[in-house]
């Protein structure tokens, strides 16, 4: 049995794969603690998986404003003396970090105690934590076609976002019935990631009568903060009654995707390895100010792929007209989730943690020196 250490916290985009790599771990017998932020979302996501081992650790997320550029340093430090002492307590035999700022002091204070650190960088754009740690960790798991600077050939492993076991496919009909909507009736789901996106919502309330007229129910996740649940009964031109809902996080996520037909949603890595997994088309709004413009680059790919569609934040005027155009459109879609399929081939999850136990085998933990080329 081999001891993992996964820091994974900030945003369910990092939260949700660390649960599937812990899952995965100990299922094969080892131990594996997920260090999370102290962010309400962190707190939210983990409340279903009371067998998993989790540590809240202090930090707080990177910006170029003067004051809270000081307020992160200062919280690194903080994490770092924070990571010092669990990983000294509990003598992990690999750290693995989804990036984010809680994967900054975990992958330093790795390498200061001479444990191997594995990087995980589901974005078609490498984030900071990343760029910074890439060159000295063992592992680096990286979207296929991706470089880092830095990263040695010999650590790059080409992987996508482990997915949780629960997010799977399940039949339209019975997701809808299980989610209170009309199995006949076309659904659209509106995700605005783990922070909710106060435009797709705007969008959702201004759009809803219309929507409804054509007999389209309406699921939108607002995000922690953004309103409170909500269910509204609308009528369609025909005078059926078309459900709406308003919900301020949501962790059925399999249900929810299984029952729509399209999505409208921003473009996270995370979202985006759901989607997949669960073959449900998508219109993706790129966050227009994501660290480094990334979520641009990966809603560029998944179009590439043949995954959905993209629209520009700036012309969500003409998003109407999409969703109809597609919703309708049975043939297009069959063609959107068969596309979808090919995309979810790789086992990334099982890649990984074959992996992970071939680097955490000849560990020998903490106090052992660090790795020549480390140290060189």
């Amino acid at each position: 049995m081999s001891r993992f250490l996964i820091s994974c916290g900030g945003t369910g985009g990092h939260v949700s794969p660390g649960i599937s790599l812990a899952e995965g771990l100990t299922a094969r017998g080892h131990e594996a603690t997920l260090l999370i932020s102290m962010k309400k979302v962190d707190a939210r996501l983990v409340e279903k998986y009371p067998g998993l081992r989790f540590e809240r650790m202090p930090g707080r997320g990177f910006s170029w404003h003067p004051v809270r550029m000081a307020r992160f340093a200062s919280s690194q430090v903080s994490a770092l003396r924070y990571c010092l002492g669990l990983m000294r307590a509990k003598r992990p035999d690999a750290v693995v970090g989804f990036g984010g700022f809680t994967s900054a002091s975990a992958a330093m204070a790795g390498r200061m105690l001479g444990i191997p650190v594995a990087l995980h960088e589901a974005n078609r754009i490498p984030g900071m934590a990343i760029r910074a740690f890439g060159s000295f960790a063992a592992r680096v798991y990286l979207p296929l076609g991706v470089r880092v600077p830095g990263v040695r050939a010999a650590a790059a492993r080409y992987a996508g976002l482990p997915v949780r076991r629960e997010i799977v496919r399940m039949p339209a009909a019975a997701a809808r019935q299980a989610l209170g909507l009309d199995p006949k009736q076309k659904v659209l789901a509106i995700l605005g990631g783990s922070q909710g996106a106060s435009a797709l919502n705007a969008w959702a309330r201004e759009r809803l009568e219309t929507l409804a007229s054509e007999g389209i129910q309406v699921v939108c996740v607002t995000g922690l903060g953004k309103g409170a649940p909500e269910t509204l009964a609308l009528r369609s031109r025909m005078g059926e009654r078309v459900a709406a809902v308003f919900m301020p996080f949501c962790d059925r996520v399999a249900e929810l995707l299984s029952a729509a037909d399209i999505v409208i949603s921003r473009a996270g890595a995370g979202t985006l390895a759901e989607l997949i997994r669960c073959e449900v088309p998508a219109i993706l709004v790129p966050y227009p100010r994501a660290a480094s413009d990334h979520q641009r680059a990966n809603a560029a790919f998944f179009e590439r792929q043949g995954g959905g569609l993209v629209v520009e934040e700036a012309s969500l005027g003409g998003l109407h007209a999409e969703v109809l155009d597609l919703i309708f459109n049975d043939w297009l879609l069959r063609q959107f989730r068969g596309n979808l399929r090919r995309m979810d081939r790789a086992n990334s999850l099982e890649l990984m943690l074959a992996d992970l136990e071939d680097l955490a085998r000849p560990a020998t933990g903490v106090g052992s020196a660090p790795p020549a080329e480390a140290a060189a």
